[in-house]
């Protein structure tokens, strides 16, 4: 893409927000994508977690790095707190409504925050 070249930007809803994130996870090859709703749990954080995993911290990192190029570029939208990119084992990517959740793979089956937050209605996305 040269620099005469303009991406066009999306209507940002929850739902336009949810599903570029999921596809920046599946451009990576991000494994186990689960889409949490919690609008209707009393003490939830936030509207919607999407959580996934990677196989090692260079692919968690570029993972999260992925998502928010992508809505930078595409949305014109940031994250409002970024936690763990450093170590890259739990890349937490706070949107306000939702909160991306990128695992290395040993790190989410340690905390397994699906558990946590059972009551939630549970979206599964096919790796790709």
């Amino acid at each position: 893409m040269n620099s005469h070249t303009k991406v066009q930007q999306r209507e940002l809803t929850t739902e336009a927000l949810n599903e570029l994130i999921i596809e920046s996870i599946q451009d990576i090859k991000g494994k186990n994508i689960i889409k949490l709703d919690m609008r209707k749990l009393d003490d939830a954080p936030t509207d919607y977690f999407i959580i996934c995993e990677g196989d090692s911290n260079t692919q968690v990192k570029a993972i999260a790095d992925h998502i928010q190029k992508r809505l930078k570029r595409e949305a014109d939208t940031f994250a409002s707190h970024v936690e763990g990119d450093r170590n890259a084992l739990w890349v937490c990517i706070d949107y306000f409504t939702t909160v991306a959740h990128v695992f290395h793979k040993e790190r989410r089956s340690f905390y397994e925050l699906e558990s946590l937050w059972s009551d939630a209605q549970v979206t599964e996305y096919k790796s790709l």
